[in-house]
């Protein structure tokens, strides 16, 4: 029976850690290091120091969107001579290429079905700019995005910078995607990361590399993930720009979230299992602690879920505290599975983060039994 108790608040106390006490622990160091250290936050650069940026936008099937998007782009506070747009076309079975070049793209590349890593990698080639900076498809970016985005390049020893992405309602009010709130925290916990070392983690939307800091990485692994603890490993920062914002669809449904989250994971598990992310060389002492807090642990949660019910389960009449826990998470499975039936914003929570927890076992499973593709489809509902 000791056994089980052991399991049951190891496993528990590092659920409750990875979610909530790591941020915590992160504003008390960020509270600590302010006393010491004032702040240094960077501004837009004015036009005459403003470095030649190259914009890629990796496309597949995007006829819909491309033409919206290399618009926003044009359309930016940025000097048109300073500023190359590519549109890399991974094999597209569609008018993509010619939507974009309508639309006025500097450079369009139709290139054969690769994947989005190998069309990124394609545009980086050929791109003229300073830095390089990504961006969806589907993805608006705010009219100053980018002096933001590269604001942060002014400090020498920054090779990566991600900015702020906001998920829009696709569904007109009617979704029942919670995307929204998880991704609100996940913010806070990148300033954190940002402010004291370097995020753990970015996202597709809008981002900027050096043409130096910028490596190529397996087709199968996606920047998001691959790039920002590489980028520490080869001697560089990884920040965020919280005012570098972009905005995209969110997936309508949470059943949507949960299928787009499971093919992400086959993609990141990749990259946790032989790209090196739990490999401590190369990490100071800080930044392996976020690694392995907010990604290690946090892509280990169904795992540390399975074995807290498991354990409870044995050995709840040994006390309140196991009968409680035991009658907490079966509450929160109940929720989730009444969500769909009585569309109440606490039990779609419960369902949203049943579904994703789930979404990171299922993307194991999947690279696992059937290796995964390097290509893509675009998410349902987020064009």
């Amino acid at each position: 029976m000791r056994s089980r108790q052991l399991a049951f608040w190891g496993s528990a106390g590092l659920l409750v850690y990875t979610q909530a006490g790591y941020g915590v622990l992160l504003a008390a160091l960020d509270r600590l290091r302010s006393r010491h250290t004032g702040p240094v936050l960077p501004s837009p650069a004015d036009g005459a120091a403003l470095p030649v940026v190259s914009v890629i936008v990796a496309a597949y099937a995007e006829e819909g969107v491309i033409a919206r998007r290399v618009a926003n782009l044009r359309a930016l506070d940025y000097p048109a001579d300073r500023l190359e747009l590519i549109v890399a076309c991974d094999g597209s079975p569609d008018a993509t290429a010619a939507r974009a070049r309508e639309a006025g793209a500097d450079l369009v590349l139709e290139l054969p079905r690769g994947g989005k890593i190998r069309a990124q990698d394609a545009g980086v080639r050929s791109a003229r700019g300073q830095l390089v900076a990504f961006s969806d498809a589907n993805a608006l970016w705010d009219p100053d995005a980018l002096r933001r985005l590269v604001a942060p390049f002014a400090d020498p020893a920054v090779g990566y910078v991600c900015g702020d992405l906001r998920f829009v309602d696709g569904a007109d009010g009617a979704g029942t995607n919670q995307e929204g709130v998880y991704w609100r925290y996940e913010m806070a916990l990148r300033t954190l990361e940002s402010r004291l070392r370097s995020v753990t983690g970015g996202n597709g939307a809008i981002y900027a590399t050096r043409r130096e800091s910028y490596f190529e990485v397996d087709p199968i692994m996606g920047h998001d993930l691959s790039f920002p603890f590489n980028m520490v490993k080869r001697g560089w920062r990884a920040v965020y720009a919280a005012d570098a914002r972009a905005a995209e669809k969110m997936v309508p449904s949470i059943e949507g979230e949960f299928a787009r989250k499971r093919r992400m994971m086959s993609h990141g598990w990749p990259i946790v299992m032989r790209g090196g992310l739990l490999s401590p060389r190369g990490y100071d002492p800080l930044y392996a602690l976020m690694i392995y807090s907010h990604r290690g642990l946090r892509y280990a949660s169904p795992f540390l879920h399975l074995l807290t019910l498991g354990s409870s389960l044995a050995a709840w009449r040994r006390g309140r505290v196991y009968a409680v826990a035991l009658v907490a998470q079966l509450a929160v499975l109940l929720a989730a599975g009444l969500a769909p039936v009585v569309r109440w914003r606490a039990l779609l929570v419960a369902r949203y983060y049943v579904l994703t927890t789930a979404a990171l076992a299922a993307g194991l499973w999947d690279w696992l039994a059937d290796g995964t593709e390097a290509g893509w489809e675009p998410a349902e509902g987020t064009r």
